[in-house]
């Protein structure tokens, strides 16, 4: 076989990880009418021989596809070696760079290791064949009248493959060597372990229920044992890692989910062994489990794998919400389109086993019918037990949020989450409605109004005239290029934060902005409508001042988007700096100033000067200022203004 040169579970993985829809949608144009993309079922006319009927079938889920024509079949490798006209290696490795996974180095023992592979799982079929003899032993009968207890009778304890490890301590041991098993077969398997302090070795599972652990393929790889003694150090215990066994990417009940899933059932991910059999067994087949640590990001992507929307289905107490907590983190940064889990959460103290057999199955779907989607259980994660009665704390909650919702890669993902959020929010703090749009003026998905109206322009002139109009200009520069420029925002949030705002509008529009920041240009202008308000908006692009900024002319680049808003909150630091320092030093000076003073604003002049030199706008627009600076003619009057007042604070007299 070509692809034993790869280390033993390369190929699989490498499978696991490549949607064949995909794959083969590059080559072929599916039959929408016939297709079912939500259940992986693709169909298209055959891309290996001509025709015009779609009989070329792939199931996504299964990861093969088979012509109804021609008779064409096979996975993901085969399809690319056939189309691409390549070697199976060179298929692999084309596959293998789109899956983000290195190909390991050609391995000359790969098919001694399969082989041995093999063995392990023998001797693991062995020790489940074993111990289901035992579960009808006389030392059994209080594991029958438990599993009876909770429902399993002898077919379904059959189904499963439940089995009964003796409270023995060499009991498997002894069984095994029998029958001629190597004894470093049975511990490399996980089956029996040496003591520490020497000795013989002795069966890792005693006085347990046995659930033995499969592959996807069918392959007993593990097993899984619940204590009988209440005073067991562990009520649970899984085999240890293994060649055969990796916890963190493995699922129990993996192969008859994913085939009941692909037969249309919703997957749902529980917690343990006896709330996947109890789900099952009431009808709800397409239901596997992680085994005994939290859900890895292997597994989440495989679970990703079998469908694309699995229902997380929890126990109502506090293990199982962190359980959930850990989950949501672990997703955010993984979803996308066709990506995406939604929760159920039992009732308080209850697990789904539980449910059905006191309340019945049509309870249990119920609630996996009611199951919420993860920004639901995200908005709950910040909101749930605290209040909001504050700035400080409305602040810190959008801060949290933000964070949050940045950790999303897919822009369109992280767009929707800020929307819902910001309707939750909204909701917990009874803020008004989105506002109405007038016609015409900065519609959802509009580009900014050039030429407002001017009504706009006169309101907006008359609110930023004044002592502090030229700071005004500066913060509107700043606000026009991020809402312009999405983008650059995260890497301002901290220096906006710190500023204070000329105008309550300003605050207004940047307070949006930043509870926004993930969101895209299109729905982030309809945000700020929203919360800041059309009119707000129409005054702030009512400057004439804008239209000479080349990243308000021509957004999109974000290099000199960050440029500019960079040179502006320099100036901005720098003039407000200034200000500060010659109202300190006015009210040092009664009669002469000292020299400590002259030199604490000269060095308010040097400042200012340093600021001029970092402005990058139009060179049309500039002057040559002191020291060769280039600035802009506006900038050119503040400057001398502020001279002045340094030479009179210099010459002892009064601030004018």
């Amino acid at each position: 076989m070509p692809g034993m040169s790869l280390p033993p579970g390369f190929l699989e993985e490498l499978r696991s990880r490549t949607s064949l829809a995909q794959v083969v949608g590059r080559k072929v144009v599916w039959d929408r009418r016939k297709s079912n993309q939500g259940k992986g079922d693709m169909w298209a006319p055959c891309p290996f021989h001509q025709e015009k009927t779609p009989s070329f079938h792939v199931d996504d889920r299964q990861g093969f596809y088979y012509c109804f024509g021609c008779h064409a079949k096979g996975d993901a490798i085969s399809f690319v070696r056939e189309t691409e006209n390549v070697g199976f290696m060179e298929a692999v490795e084309i596959l293998a760079r789109e899956a983000g996974m290195q190909v390991p180095a050609r391995d000359p023992r790969a098919q001694e290791k399969a082989d041995r592979r093999t063995q392990l799982a023998q001797v693991m079929e062995q020790a489940v064949q074993y111990y289901r003899l035992q579960l009808h032993t006389a030392a059994a009968a209080p594991a029958r009248e438990y599993l009876a207890g909770r429902g399993l009778d002898e077919a379904a304890q059959e189904r499963w493959g439940i089995g009964f490890a003796p409270d023995a301590r060499q009991g498997l041991w002894g069984h095994l060597t029998g029958k001629g098993v190597a004894e470093e077969l049975i511990l490399a398997a996980g089956l029996a372990a040496n003591p520490e302090g020497g000795g013989a070795p002795y069966d890792r599972f005693r006085g347990r229920i046995i659930f033995p652990i499969r592959d996807a393929r069918g392959r007993a790889i593990a097993l899984g044992g619940r204590a009988m003694d209440p005073g067991a150090r562990a009520k649970y215990l899984n085999s240890p890692e293994t060649e055969l066994f990796d916890k963190g990417r493995s699922l129990y009940n993996h192969g008859p989910a994913r085939e009941a899933a692909g037969k249309g059932q919703q997957l749902i991910v529980a917690e343990g062994y006896m709330d996947v059999i109890a789900l099952a067994e009431a009808g709800f087949e397409a239901t596997l489990a992680p085994l005994g640590t939290a859900i890895t990001e292997e597994q989440l992507r495989l679970l990703w794998r079998i469908h694309p929307e699995p229902v997380i289905a929890l126990d109502g107490d506090r293990a199982g919400l962190r359980a959930a907590m850990r989950l949501i983190d672990l997703a955010l940064p993984l979803l996308e389109a066709g990506r995406a889990l939604r929760f159920a959460l039992m009732p308080e103290g209850q697990d789904p086993d539980d449910i059905i057999r006191t309340r019945g199955a049509g309870a249990m779907r119920r609630i996996l019918e009611a199951a919420v989607p993860m920004v639901q259980l995200l908005w709950q994660r910040e909101t749930e037990g605290k209040d909001f009665d504050s700035p400080e704390r409305r602040a810190a909650l959008d801060k949290s949020l933000r964070e949050a919702i940045r950790r999303i890669r897919d822009p369109s993902i992280r767009s929707h989450y800020g929307q819902e959020i910001n309707r939750m929010r909204r909701e917990l703090f009874r803020l008004e409605g989105p506002r109405r749009t007038r016609e015409g003026r900065f519609r959802h998905g509009a580009a900014l109004p050039a030429r407002p109206t001017p009504g706009a322009r006169a309101s907006y002139l008359a609110a930023a005239s004044g002592e502090r109009a030229e700071e005004v200009l500066r913060e509107a520069v700043i606000l026009a290029v991020l809402i312009l420029n999405p983008e650059v925002l995260p890497r301002f949030e901290g220096a906006l934060e710190r500023q204070d705002w000329v105008l309550a509008e300003h605050a207004a529009i940047l307070h949006a902005l930043l509870r926004h920041a993930g969101e895209d240009a299109q729905a982030l202008r309809a945000s700020l409508e929203r919360e800041a308000g059309t009119e707000a908006l129409e005054k702030l692009f009512s400057l004439s001042h804008l239209q000479v900024v080349p990243a308000v002319r021509r957004p999109g680049d974000a290099e000199a988007a960050a440029l500019c808003v960079a040179a502006e909150l320099a100036k901005l630091e720098a003039m407000r700096g200034a200000e500060r320092e010659i109202a300190h030093a006015v009210e040092d000076l009664e009669g002469v100033a000292d020299e400590g003073t002259t030199w604490r604003l000269s060095q308010v002049a040097e400042a200012w000067n340093e600021a001029m030199r970092s402005q990058t706008e139009d060179r049309t627009q500039y002057d040559t200022g002191p020291n060769g600076a280039r600035i802009s003619r506006e900038e050119r009057n503040a400057f001398e203004q502020l001279l002045q007042k340094i030479d009179y604070a210099k010459r002892g007299k009064r601030r004018p």
